[in-house]
């Protein structure tokens, strides 16, 4: 079965690389649910798909505030 890109499941590092931001970091806002994610046992996935949306909404929030 292939797979898509959309469709790919993504542990705190690769998310940590795609947003630049530190794995720490990501730890904390799963946590406290500013970042999409889901645990498996006690391992945070995030799909990438729902990464993308997430910073779509972002990027639109801040376009919203500016004007």
């Amino acid at each position: 079965m292939v797979r898509s890109r959309e469709n790919q499941v993504m542990t705190v590092q690769e998310v940590a690389t795609y947003l630049r931001m530190r794995p720490v970091t990501i730890y904390k806002h799963a946590a406290r649910g500013k970042l999409p994610g889901f645990k498996v046992g006690a391992a945070w996935r995030f799909k990438k798909k729902t990464i993308d949306q997430w910073i779509a909404t972002q990027e639109n929030r801040r376009v919203a505030h500016a004007i």
